[in-house]
């Protein structure tokens, strides 16, 4: 049964059909099984190496475990790949970028950076800050922490307990495996969250297009229906011929017309090209989205036209038959007795109303006259704004242009200004065209309305420009473009001369910089190599401190260039990376390193003679130390220091190397200088010697040959004689010596065992 469910967990692990099982409970039915678990471990590519079988089946852990470590770094970590990195460090990359932002995380592994189970809280709560409160955890609480991410996880995220919070904390170096496909279980639980999540905002997303596609065919139709509503009303009004009876009713309703053209038939013209806007748009954005075509309801695709007002023609027909009404009466059929009288005074009255109808015929081609005028005139009003303002706006930008002061620093920049102000210049001639083509609008606009007589109240409603502004910004543009060329010339002629102190000062400069550098590696090499004695250095260093010396005129003049510079508001210089603060420091630099080095130089010499050091000495110090310099800084690090020591055959611990350091390095710098190293090893070579160095040097030369000091007489003479001179007139015995000894030697009291020393020393002594 085992068998069978290890054959459920990987059909589980891997979300894929397998073989079916077998039922029964021998071992070769248990061993059939566990081969059709391993053959389908083989067929994915998995290696199994020594594991067979039989060994699962008897039960052998350490095969079983490691069959399920390869099974779960086969289906839960090897598909892990961050930025094209293997499995387990796309997982830790995965690990880092997640917790990055966490205090007091800090995943380096997969064992002891997760010991302390803040790891596990960040990774929860970056992905679902809602189910851990982090700022309330502790460092040194790893086991609510641990405690509070594997409930957490197990509970909200049906990621199983893995782990046990009292086997990480009780073990130095938790188990990496364990720790790893834990975590790849917070990998796949919200990496498939995510992309969930992807896909619920592309679901969104479509669903708001169409939503908005929507809300779009609802304003064309209401848009559209809105239209056609007051196209409907506003035709029946268009077509209505019905004659007034009198001027004023005429006049009102040419008015009203007026009305309808300016005010009312304007905006529904705007809707009329919103709609059609809207109606692209739409199509567009359907079209993107793979959508149909959209079609409007029937009848609602219109293009609104532009009917025309005209006086009905039938008007006088209707009046003239009135009048004959008058004249066929029946006055003459009755015979009347004043008929004549009357039909007279009815002829009067035809006459008069033929005169009337002519005069409103007159009247009536006046007003269309005056109308058209008029017509024309708002034309000629709104083309003159339509030209008029941009061309007012093209002025006051080039009267701020010419006006606007330049700041530049290289030739090149001035250059391209002067090259954008000659391409200015070249469009005058043109712009100077469209001025007369506005004034020549205004003018047409004046012809008329002297010739015609017209009475115009007001000025152009389009526009407040009028033609003296736009002449009098033009006269102002024509006065600033000579002055903008004196200042454009100006300008190159000084950029010019700040080019030719660049270069002046980076020719100079170019020279002296490598020059310093030169010096300063040769004064270096002089240092460090052993070429003759340390008298022949310092006449060299000497003869180099002159000739820099006498490079002085050549860094003054380069100041003077320096000032000019600075006088001229310069500050960069593209034909040098030497500014006269690099020269200035490195001068310095410069004098302050031969002027040390000779310092060294002579120190050296006076330690040399002051020791009794020989020639070949130093330059075996020299040798030494520059052998141990490895970094070349003419000062060796402790370390090296060390190193060096040994190799001289010094046998030190660590106290013996401290007290060696505090000599050598009084100031705890923690680097040893040559001087320091040559004031040592003179101490450790010259012919005086301490306290401590004598009674070293006896034990070192007595050795095993302790002798007691009665059985040499002769040399007992000798050290007897010694002490008489040591002792002035006293003459006492020998063991009351002791510290007389010592205390003249080396000012203090030191007990010697007298009768315990080899006699060549006491020979020495004598």
């Amino acid at each position: 049964s085992s068998c069978n469910n290890r054959m459920i967990k990987l059909r589980y692990c891997t979300c894929e059909r397998l073989a079916k099982p077998e039922r029964g409970k021998m071992r070769v039915h248990k061993i059939s099984n566990v081969n059709k678990a391993l053959h389908y471990i083989t067929s994915k590519g998995v290696k199994l190496v020594s594991i067979g079988a039989e060994e699962i089946v008897d039960g052998n852990a350490k095969m079983t475990l490691g069959m399920i470590w390869t099974i779960i770094l086969r289906f839960a970590i090897q598909d892990i790949s961050v930025e094209e990195t293997s499995a387990k460090e796309g997982l830790l990359l995965w690990c880092q970028r997640k917790t990055a932002p966490y205090k007091n995380v800090n995943i380096q592994n997969f064992h002891i950076s997760w010991k302390d189970g803040l790891g596990f809280c960040a990774l929860i709560h970056r992905h679902r800050p809602e189910l851990i409160d982090y700022g309330k955890l502790r460092k040194d609480d790893p086991m609510t922490n641990l405690n509070t991410a594997f409930d957490v996880a197990e509970k909200y995220l049906d990621i199983p307990k893995m782990l046990d919070a009292e086997d990480i904390v009780g073990t130095a170096r938790p188990d990496e495996k364990a720790i790893m496909t834990y975590v790849s279980s917070f990998y796949h639980a919200f990496s498939g969250a995510q992309k969930a999540e992807t896909a619920a905002n592309r679901i969104c997303k479509v669903l708001a297009v169409n939503q908005e596609n929507e809300q779009l065919m609802e304003d064309y139709e209401k848009l559209a229906s809105d239209l056609l509503e007051w196209i409907r009303r506003t035709i029946p009004w268009l077509e209505n011929r019905a004659p007034e009876n009198t001027m004023h009713a005429m006049q009102q309703k040419l008015e009203d017309f007026r009305d309808y053209r300016r005010q009312h038939k304007p905006p529904k013209v705007q809707e009329k090209c919103q709609l059609e806007i809207n109606f692209n748009t739409l199509q567009t954005k359907l079209r993107l989205s793979n959508r149909p075509a959209f079609m409007p309801s029937e009848g609602k695709m219109v293009s609104v036209g532009s009917p025309r007002h005209t006086l009905p023609k039938y008007f006088w027909a209707v009046c003239r038959r009135v009048v004959e009404r008058i004249r066929c009466s029946t006055l003459s059929e009755l015979d009347y007795y004043d008929s004549p009288s009357v039909n007279a005074r009815c002829q009067r009255i035809c006459d008069r109303w033929d005169a009337l109808g002519a005069l409103t015929q007159k009247r009536s081609e006046a007003l269309q006259r005056t109308e058209k005028l008029l017509e024309t005139i708002d034309q000629l009003y709104l083309e003159f704004a339509k030209r008029a303002a941009p061309f007012n706006n093209w002025m006051e930008g080039a009267m701020e242009d010419l006006q606007d002061t330049f700041i530049v620093h290289t030739i090149e920049e001035i250059q391209g200004l002067s090259t954008a102000h000659e391409q200015f210049k070249a469009t005058l001639p043109e712009a100077d065209k469209e001025r007369g083509a506005i004034l020549g609008i205004h003018n047409e606009i004046a012809k008329i309305v002297a010739t015609y007589h017209v009475n115009m109240a007001g000025t152009n409603p389009y526009t407040t420009i009028n033609p003296q502004e736009i002449n009098a910004k033009w006269d102002k543009v024509r006065q600033l473009v000579p002055q903008r060329d004196q200042a454009l010339i100006e300008e190159h002629a000084r950029q010019q001369n700040n080019e030719r102190l660049r270069r002046q000062f980076a020719n100079q400069a170019n020279v002296i910089g490598p020059w310093i550098q030169t010096k300063m590696e040769e004064i270096g090499r002089i240092s460090i190599e052993m070429h003759g004695t340390l008298e022949d250095q310092l006449t060299h260093l000497r003869q180099y401190e002159k000739n820099i010396v006498n490079y002085k005129p050549k860094i003054d003049q380069l100041e003077g260039d320096h000032q000019l510079i600075q006088e001229a508001l310069i500050f960069d210089n593209k034909h040098t990376n030497y500014t006269m603060e690099h020269i200035r420091v490195g001068w310095e630099q410069l004098l302050t390193t031969i002027a040390r080095t000779i310092n060294e130089i002579e120190n050296q010499i006076l330690t040399r003679n002051a020791k009794g050091i020989s020639q070949d000495q130093m330059n075996e110090f020299r040798a030494s130390f520059n052998h141990f310099d490895r970094k070349k800084t003419g000062m060796m690090e402790a370390e090296d220091f060390k190193t060096c020591l040994i190799s001289l055959g010094y046998n030190m611990g660590e106290a013996e190397f401290s007290r060696i350091m505090s000599i050598v390095d009084p100031n705890r710098v923690g680097v040893v200088t040559f001087q320091a190293f040559i004031d040592f090893m003179s101490r450790e070579t010259a012919d005086t010697d301490t306290a401590d160095q004598v009674m070293a040097s006896f034990k070192v030369l007595a050795g095993d040959k302790v002798l007691q000091l009665d059985t040499y007489t002769d040399t007992a003479d000798q050290v007897m004689a010694c002490f008489k001179v040591l002792a002035g007139d006293k003459v006492l015995q020998l063991d009351t010596y002791t510290d007389t000894i010592s205390k003249r030697l080396y000012g203090k009291s030191t007990t010697f065992d007298c009768l315990r020393i080899a006699p060549h020393i006491f020979s020495t002594l004598a």
